[in-house]
This record gives C-alpha cells, sequence and structure tokens, in this order.
C-alpha cells in the first residue's frame, strides 16, 4: 500500500492533481496539504497550462477531510491560528491558479473536500456524492474566514450553515440544483465528460480566464474580517481537546459538549 501521496501531473496544456490516500478516503496530511500548494503556484506560473483537474484515487471519495492526529498535541489557540493560516496559504494559491479549475467528485467530498472543491472553477460528480463539513458533530473546531467565504460564495450561506451548524451531508442532487456542481455524470462516463470539459475550458482565451478569475477572486476575498480571536477560543478550548480525542477514539457519538 503507498503512503499517502499527491500526485500532480502535466499532460499537455492540462495539470492533473490527483489526492492519493485511499485507505482513508483520501484525507490529506499535512504534507499533502503543502504539495497541493506547492502544485497550484507552480500551475501558476506555467503559462502553458490552460486547465487543471483535481481528482481522488479509488472511487469512494474526493477527499474525506483532513488527518487530525496532530490536533492530540494542541494545546493553545494559537496552534490553531497558525493551522488555520497554513490552510489558508495551501488554499490560497488554490485560488490564485490563473487558469480553468475542475474539481472530478466521486462519493465524499467532506471538509477539506468542500473546500477545496469550492475553490474549483467547476465540479462534477457522480450521483452517489455527498458534500458536507460537520466540524460541530465531529471534533469541534471552526473555520477561517477565507473558508467560510469560499464555502459559503460556491453553495451559499444557506447550505453551508446546514454543512457547519446541522452537519448534513447534502446529495449531489441538492447541490446541481444549487448550481454548485455543472453536471452529475455516471461513474461510466465520467473520465470522458471530464476530458470534454478540460478541452473546451483549454480552448477558451487564456488571458479572458486569467482576468476574469482575479476579478471574482479580488471581489470576493477583498475586505474579509480579521476573526483569529474567535479561531483561538475554539481550539483553546476544552470542547475541542474532548472532540479531537473521541474522534481519535473512534467514538461513533456526537461528543458532550458543554461549550467550554
Amino acid at each position: 500500500m503507498n503512503a499517502p501521496r499527491l500526485i500532480y501531473e502535466k499532460r499537455g496544456n492540462q495539470a492533473h492533481i490527483l489526492f492519493d490516500n485511499p485507505a482513508a478516503h483520501n484525507a490529506l496530511t499535512s504534507q499533502m496539504w503543502l504539495d497541493l500548494r506547492d502544485a497550484c503556484r507552480d500551475i501558476a506560473a506555467d503559462r502553458d497550462i490552460r486547465v487543471a483537474i483535481f481528482r481522488g484515487v479509488g472511487g469512494k471519495a474526493f477527499i474525506s477531510g483532513t488527518d487530525i492526529s496532530k490536533f492530540a498535541d494542541y494545546e493553545s489557540g494559537a496552534q490553531g491560528v497558525e493551522y488555520e493560516r497554513g490552510i489558508d496559504e495551501c488554499l490560497g494559491a488554490l485560488d490564485a491558479v490563473p487558469c480553468a479549475t475542475i474539481a472530478v467528485v466521486e462519493g465524499w467530498a467532506v471538509g477539506g473536500g468542500i473546500n477545496i472543491s469550492s475553490g474549483c472553477d467547476f465540479r462534477i460528480a457522480t450521483p452517489d456524492a455527498r458534500f458536507g463539513s460537520p466540524l460541530g458533530r465531529t471534533i469541534g473546531n471552526c473555520l477561517s474566514a477565507l473558508s467560510v467565504a469560499r464555502i459559503g460564495g460556491a453553495v451559499g450561506v444557506q447550505r453551508a450553515k446546514r454543512m457547519i451548524l446541522l452537519g448534513e451531508m447534502i446529495t449531489a442532487q441538492e447541490m446541481l440544483e444549487a448550481g454548485f456542481l455543472l453536471r452529475i455524470v455516471e461513474r461510466d462516463a465520467l473520465d470522458a465528460e471530464a476530458d470534454a470539459l478540460a478541452v473546451r475550458a483549454a480552448e477558451n482565451a487564456p488571458i479572458t480566464t486569467r482576468a476574469t478569475k482575479e476579478m471574482i477572486r479580488r471581489m470576493a476575498y477583498g475586505a474579509l474580517p480579521d476573526v483569529e480571536d474567535l479561531i483561538a477560543e475554539v481550539y483553546g478550548s476544552a470542547d475541542f481537546r474532548r472532540g479531537v480525542a473521541d474522534f481519535l477514539a473512534r467514538t461513533k457519538q456526537v461528543p458532550a459538549w458543554t461549550g467550554n
């Protein structure tokens, strides 16, 4: 079995990024996050790349979240602030990719999976795909302002609230109707659909794509508030430590939150 990894390949004018950790439903390790950042920066620097495609390995998940084992060592809210800054750096590199980006979703897109797919320009998914970010029912952490803006802007504020405040997993059909998904595609047609979409996106004038994407990025993220005090409060809480311990112990119940 391969160690968890991110696979980055260039094929002509296309870049392909594969999240390869199928034993953990493609949960992202710290190194995979950094490799995603570096791949996105490389794509941004290569004017020959016209489209980038993101996909999970194994057919059961796009990305199921993040490897949270390191959270067991967190003792202060400052560590949580630093962690969210790191995630912002990695996903900020995705936001800044100047070519068209496509997420091909099979199965679960949870936590980091909904964040990364929200950062892509287009999303296609299999009928069984499910989307969510059940932080309040698992480890009890929170997202940065940039992540909230990215997800809320892509799925809509009310769906984002359902994902986070109620822990709902939202179906592919609802996400299609909401405009989050471009298409739902049967599994046996997914490769052909992804290829056709990539070819069409690559045919667009690259300077038009680049300028339009940068305009949208500036409008969406140009005036975000400072929320690091809130992040520190959450990651420094007893509830967060309890949630992490219960999750790593594979407890199936929602932790007994105290609000402290």
